[in-house]
């Protein structure tokens, strides 16, 4: 899976949120950021079991997979906390042109990651790039812009130092059809297949 999620989140003005035209099932990867608001599905457990390869995980479930960073490959165990839903208001006032969002909702995935093994980091993380967010089984839209400021969550290029045993919440916003009966969150290693938290909706 090409990781190319960081160059779309450099190129995009940090006070402008843009919702990148993937539509609902197709689209580029890129980083996903806007504020977490509205009504959220449950919660992670504080210490999850592991699954063994990729598919479907329980709740509170963690995946262990392995990225290629400087300086050197670090496995990581990772586990979906959560999925924050929004309304189509708060749609409409992050997305550049609220037409986009009509009939669409932001869905903020909470993730937490953390360094199993392999060498320190000092220059920042590509874990997070191995992240999306589906509704229905769709994918959703992407959108670029800043939620790391929103509550629980972290800025990934604000980490510049990751050592063995500690622990990081990133957050991945996307747009997705209002009325959505499941959210998915999925992660997955380059060329890997994905693990999927799968989060129903009332």
């Amino acid at each position: 899976m090409p990781h190319h999620k960081t160059a779309l989140r450099l190129a995009a003005p940090v006070a402008v949120l843009a919702l990148a035209l993937t539509a609902c099932g197709g689209g580029d990867d890129g980083d996903a950021d806007a504020k977490g608001k509205g009504s959220s599905s449950p919660e992670a457990s504080a210490s999850p079991s592991e699954a063994a390869s990729g598919g479907d995980l329980a709740t509170g479930e963690s995946a262990t997979g392995k990225v290629a960073e400087d300086p050197g490959e670090v496995t990581y165990e990772i586990v979906a906390q959560k999925v924050d839903v929004g309304t189509e208001a708060e749609a409409a006032k992050a997305v550049a042109d609220a037409a986009d969002a009509k009939g669409k909702v932001l869905a903020t995935a909470h993730v937490k990651y953390t360094h199993k093994s392999g060498p320190s980091l000092t220059d920042g993380s590509s874990v997070h790039d191995g992240t999306t967010v589906f509704a229905d089984g769709q994918r959703g839209g992407v959108l670029i812009g800043a939620s790391e400021d929103a509550p629980g969550c972290e800025d990934p290029y604000d980490v510049d130092s990751w050592k063995q045993g500690e622990s990081h919440v990133f957050c991945e916003t996307y747009v997705i059809p209002a009325g959505a009966t499941s959210v998915e969150v999925h992660w997955e290693e380059e060329d890997g297949e994905p693990y999927v938290w799968k989060f129903p909706q009332k």
